[in-house]
């Protein structure tokens, strides 16, 4: 990003802004990828495979900061700082829920249905959607968030629904749903329940970008 400001020679401040957010974010991966690294990361692919997968994915992200760059788009001050809020709030609902899910599932084996899955059962995808919202809404275009609505329903979507398939066959599964939000904390209700049950990862995600 640092490198396509100083090619265009802009230096806005939203521009500063989104090097900052997205900068931030590719570090905190890279740390969180030492620390705690999701397993899905962590296959083997082909080179076509990850061709495709920076075509049809990682490859779109960068969309959101050709737009700032070239367009010179100068975003209101307000919406900054919506921006940053909505990121700080993502980057913690996904870096915190995927160290629960790395440090619990490596004491054993349960459903997570406490701390950050209490009230919703994929914060990990929220806060990934959060976040990458924040990038798209600082270029003032349509364009990156269809990108993000081909992810969101092409890759997070189907992947949590396979989740979700996969833990209903546990007891305790039909409670948990009863008092949690598929994507949105739902307030109020049961209590928030305990870990249990068997050989669950539902907090993984299968296709993520940093």
């Amino acid at each position: 990003v640092l490198a396509l400001m100083a090619a265009y020679d802009v230096w806005t401040a939203t521009a500063w802004v989104y090097f900052g957010l997205h900068g931030s974010y590719g570090l905190l991966w890279l740390l969180k990828d030492r620390l705690f690294p999701d397993p899905n990361w962590e296959k083997r692919t082909t080179f076509g495979g990850a061709v495709m997968a920076w075509v049809l994915v990682l490859g779109l992200y960068w969309l959101a900061p050709v737009l700032i760059v070239v367009n010179r788009v100068e975003a209101p001050t307000w919406l900054l700082g919506v921006a940053i809020m909505v990121y700080a709030l993502g980057v913690v609902s996904m870096m915190g829920s995927d160290a629960q899910k790395f440090f619990v599932l490596r004491a054993r084996r349960g459903l997570i249905t406490d701390g950050f899955f209490a009230r919703v059962r994929h914060p990990n995808y929220l806060g990934e959607m959060m976040l990458y919202g924040s990038f798209a809404a600082l270029t003032l275009h349509w364009a990156p968030w269809l990108v993000l609505a081909w992810v969101w329903l092409g890759v997070f979507l189907p992947n949590m629904l396979r989740k979700e398939a996969s833990m209903a066959r546990y007891p305790e599964w039909r409670s948990y749903v009863a008092r949690t939000g598929f994507l949105l904390p739902r307030l109020g209700g049961g209590s928030s329940g305990r870990q249990g049950g068997a050989g669950s990862d539902l907090g993984s995600r299968d296709a993520r970008s940093s």
